[in-house]
C-alpha cells in the first residue's frame, strides 16, 4: 500500500458498482504500455468523464472499529470509541455513520477526522463563551503510551476531562426542518412550542428555540419539554444548559453564515466537571447539526446539505423500517457524503484537511 494519498486517472476496466465506497476495490489500468493491475484501495472521491474514472486513493480504509492493545476501552458508541487513560478519557471518532439511531454497516472515509477537527475548531473559538472538556489542542503531541497508535489516532482523537454528562440532549432549532417540520404541519408546534402560522418547510424561525430530549442508550431519543428537562437534571442546570446552548448556537450560526453555511439546527452535550457545567462531546459538526449551503437556500422545500441528511434522504427512499440492521449504503451515497463532510470543514475553517 502506498504511504501517501495520490491521484490517478484510469481507464475503467471493471467496477463493482454495488460495493460501498471505502471498501477495497480493484481496478485495471490500460495504456500505451499495456494493462496492469492496480493495488486495492479505499476510495474517497469519484468523478466520471470520458470513460475514465478519477479517484483519490487513500492508504487506509475507513475505520469502523478501533482497539488499542493495553489501553482500556470503556465504551463504544454510535461513532466514538472511549478509552480510559486514568485521569482522562481518550475519545476517538470512527468513520461509522448512523441514521435514525441505527449504525450503517459501511462507513464514510475520513468522517471521523472531520468530526474531530471541526469540534477542535469550535471548542477553541467558543473558549471564552463556555469552558470545555479538552485537555490537549489539536496539534499537541500524543502522550508516550499512545504514540505507538499515532497513525490510527491522527486527526481523529481528543484527550478530555472526565466529566459527568447531563442526562439530556440540548437541541437548538433555528429553522423548520426534519421532525420539527412534521410536527408543525400537524399542530403548529415544535416539541410543544407554539410557532407563528404560515411557516414553510426550511423557514427560518423568528428566534432559535431550545428543544431538549432524553438521552437513550439504545433506540430513539425522545423530545421533552423544558419543564421535563428541569425535573431530570434540576432547574438550575437545565437553565444554564438552555442559555449556553442558545448562545453558542447563535454565535456559530452567525460565523458559519459568513462562510456560506446555514446551521439549521444542532445538538449540544454538557457535563459536570469539578462542580461546573462544561461543553463536551462534539460541537456543531456535520453529525450533530444540519448544514445547508447558503447560496442554495430556498424556503418552502427540503435543502441540499453538507451533513448526513444526504444519507437520511437516501434511506427515506427505501422500504427499510429504520430498525437494525441498517442497509449497506451504495458507493455514490458514500462518495458524496464524504465529499460534503470535507467541504464543510474547508468552508468553516478555510483550511484543507
Amino acid at each position: 500500500m502506498l504511504a501517501d494519498p495520490f491521484s490517478l486517472t484510469l481507464t475503467l476496466s471493471r467496477w463493482e458498482r454495488e460495493q460501498p465506497l471505502g471498501a477495497a476495490l480493484k481496478f485495471v489500468s490500460c495504456g500505451a504500455g499495456g494493462c496492469s493491475g492496480i493495488e486495492l484501495f479505499s476510495l474517497s472521491a469519484l468523478k466520471f468523464g470520458a470513460g475514465s474514472l478519477f479517484f483519490c486513493a487513500m492508504n487506509n480504509a475507513p475505520i469502523l472499529k478501533l482497539d488499542l492493545p493495553g489501553i482500556n476501552k470503556v465504551r463504544s458508541g454510535k461513532v466514538r470509541e472511549v478509552f480510559d487513560l486514568g485521569d482522562s478519557f481518550l475519545l476517538v471518532a470512527s468513520d461509522r455513520i448512523s441514521a435514525f439511531d441505527v449504525i450503517m454497516p459501511n462507513g464514510i472515509p475520513r468522517k471521523g477526522e472531520v468530526l474531530t477537527q471541526v469540534s477542535h475548531f469550535w471548542f477553541e473559538k467558543f473558549a471564552a463563551l463556555v469552558p470545555n472538556h479538552l485537555l490537549a489542542k489539536a496539534d499537541d503531541p500524543l502522550p508516550k503510551n499512545l504514540q505507538p497508535f499515532a497513525e490510527q489516532l491522527a486527526r481523529r482523537s481528543m484527550i478530555v476531562k472526565k466529566a459527568k454528562p447531563l442526562a439530556i440532549e440540548c437541541i437548538v432549532r433555528g429553522y423548520l426542518s426534519g421532525s420539527g417540520w412534521k410536527e408543525y404541519k400537524k399542530s403548529q408546534t415544535v416539541c410543544g412550542i407554539k410557532l407563528p402560522a404560515g411557516l414553510t418547510e426550511s423557514a427560518e424561525l423568528p428566534e432559535p428555540i431550545f428543544t431538549p430530549s432524553t438521552k437513550a442508550e439504545e433506540g430513539h431519543d425522545e423530545n421533552i419539554s423544558f419543564e421535563e428537562a428541569c425535573k431530570i437534571v434540576g432547574e438550575n442546570l437545565a437553565t444554564q444548559a438552555r442559555d449556553l446552548s442558545l448562545k453558542i448556537y447563535k454565535a456559530g450560526r452567525d460565523y458559519a453564515r459568513q462562510r456560506g453555511i446555514i446551521i439549521a439546527d444542532t445538538k449540544f452535550e454538557f457535563g459536570l466537571f469539578e462542580g461546573k457545567l462544561i461543553l463536551i462531546d462534539e460541537v456543531l459538526t456535520p453529525d450533530s447539526s444540519r448544514f445547508w449551503p447558503a447560496d442554495q437556500y430556498v424556503p418552502g422545500k427540503g435543502q441540499p446539505s453538507f451533513d448526513k441528511q444526504f444519507v437520511r434522504d437516501y434511506l427515506e427512499t427505501l422500504t427499510w423500517d429504520k430498525t437494525p440492521p441498517g442497509p449497506v449504503l451504495p458507493g455514490d451515497v458514500v462518495a458524496k457524503t464524504s465529499a460534503k463532510y470535507l467541504e464543510a470543514y474547508e468552508r468553516l475553517t478555510g483550511r484543507k484537511l
